[in-house]
């Protein structure tokens, strides 16, 4: 061959391999970030031509597909859509999806590497493709125990089962109906999605999990376990509990709700808890450290920014380096402490289930169309956020909170109750979040919960966990114990 020749067909090897190179680029290593592309209307027509897989409580299916006679061949359907909408998030031709339905959406849409074999199945036998059952471990008469309590009010709670991590409950208002975005007319879909992402309190993002909140007095629970792990204090140990106190290196004070003083000076833990005294427990935080205080909130889950269940949840937070009035302010849940209501469920939880802290979860298991099963979630410890005989005095110390103290709201006739409120101040010009979080039976925890009606709901300014959000609790509580 001579020189001419070959150089040709060097030429002409260079430009096909660059031509099987690009195309191999494009079909292997772009096609997920293209089949991504909202812009691909051909990946829009594949997901919505086949049967999404549904998403369900209880048996019955709270979003599924059902056949429409528009190009798209299907549409995505929600029963009790408000209801659950903190839950499923909503799938839009226009407007994409969120929550479960898109962290489950490999699941939904049948191509997950998990149902492998199921889609094989459907090649060989020429079956139309389908997605999975994705079955959640929400408890029906809990998430409208749940919705009902929080009724106009602004606000979110979570309901945890303390030895699994199952949720039980996940409620968040206001709330919003998930048909509006996914129907096919774009612009119906377009306007509705504007105007949720415009309303008052943002329908769209989810404050169980989405949103952090200064958790107020119980944060107390975390200080509390903090100084008990610590050795050198329980439950009868006395602290100071002046009517103000004067903290360190300011003239700032920290007062007592009310302006008053906690019963008696000095107070022992159990008390100072029991009735939310904010002098004992910023004095306690001082004492302890707020490298002490960081470690035990983070056994407890905050400063997790790799938490999901599967939906993505925000990083629940401890100041990094307080100083000394920063710390007080911090031990009675204020200052730059925030975190999110499935975070203080997952703390009431852990003192629950002897001090382990449980991975929580809301996909129970995946079935194929087929009905098998093909993942099963099983409970998985995150923490040992304290120790048994911590947990043990956090309980009694909680139960007398409900029993003679600031949550009596959360009685239960018959059944004991271990809580812990919270009143959680915002600005001086907004009235405070109401918090409460639970457990019970105490001696036998079947279900932690944790609620905020944001500034104070219908109550405003004269708000308290106690008054505002114990009694949604309690509603939660006696759901999941009568299911």
């Amino acid at each position: 061959m001579n020189t001419p020749l070959r150089r040709v067909a060097t030429v002409m090897l260079v430009m096909f391999l660059a031509l099987m190179g690009s195309a191999t680029w494009v079909q292997f290593v772009q096609a997920p970030e293209l089949n991504a592309d909202s812009r691909n209307v051909r990946t829009l027509y594949r997901e919505y031509g086949n049967a999404r897989g549904p998403i369900v409580v209880a048996g019955e299916a709270i979003a599924q597909s059902v056949q429409v006679d528009d190009p798209f061949g299907y549409q995505r359907q929600y029963t009790d859509g408000e209801l659950y909408s903190a839950v499923t998030g909503f799938y839009s031709i226009v407007n994409g999806s969120s929550q479960l339905e898109r962290a489950a959406n490999d699941q939904l849409t049948g191509r997950s590497d998990q149902l492998f074999f199921s889609r094989l199945r459907d090649i060989i036998t020429g079956r139309k493709p389908e997605g999975a059952a994705v079955e959640t471990t929400l408890v029906a008469a809990a998430q409208r125990a749940a919705r009902e309590g929080l009724g106009d009010q602004q606000g979110a709670v979570v309901a945890i089962e303390p030895s699994t991590g199952r949720i039980l409950a996940m409620v968040s208002t206001p709330g919003f109906d998930p048909n509006a975005l996914a129907t096919h007319d774009s612009a119906a879909a377009a306007a509705a999605y504007t105007e949720l992402a415009g309303a008052a309190g943002n329908p769209l993002r989810s404050n169980a999990t989405l949103e952090t909140y200064p958790p107020g007095s119980t944060f107390k629970l975390v200080t509390a376990a903090a100084a008990l792990e610590s050795g050198e204090y329980d439950a009868s140990t006395e602290l100071p509990a002046p009517v103000r106190l004067d903290l360190p290196q300011t003239t700032a004070t920290i007062g007592n709700f009310g302006g008053g003083g906690c019963g008696s000076n000095p107070i022992t833990l159990a008390n100072a808890l029991r009735v939310s005294c904010n002098t004992a427990f910023a004095q306690l935080g001082m004492d302890i450290g707020a490298d002490a205080l960081r470690e035990q909130a983070e056994r407890f889950g905050f400063d997790d920014a790799s938490l999901t269940i599967p939906m993505r949840v925000a990083e629940s937070r401890f100041p990094q380096d307080p100083n000394a009035p920063q710390t007080a302010q911090s031990a009675i849940g204020q200052f730059d402490v925030a975190a999110t209501p499935l975070q203080m469920a997952m703390v009431s939880a852990a003192i629950a289930n002897d001090g382990k802290l449980m991975r929580p979860y809301v996909v129970e298991r995946v079935r194929a169309a087929n009905l098998s099963v093909v993942s099963q979630t099983e409970p998985s410890l995150l923490s040992t956020a304290v120790s048994p005989g911590t947990a043990a005095q956090l309980t009694d110390m909680m139960v007398g909170v409900v029993e003679g103290g600031s949550g009596t709201a959360a009685r239960i006739p018959g059944v004991q109750v271990a809580g812990k409120t919270g009143t959680a101040q915002t600005s001086s010009d907004a009235a405070p979040h109401a918090w409460f979080t639970a457990f019970a039976p105490a001696n036998d925890p079947q279900v932690a919960v944790a609620v905020i009606v944001e500034h104070g709901g219908s109550a405003g300014s004269e708000a308290t966990g106690g008054r505002v959000a114990a009694p949604i609790a309690r509603a939660v509580i006696e759901a999941v114990l009568g299911s």
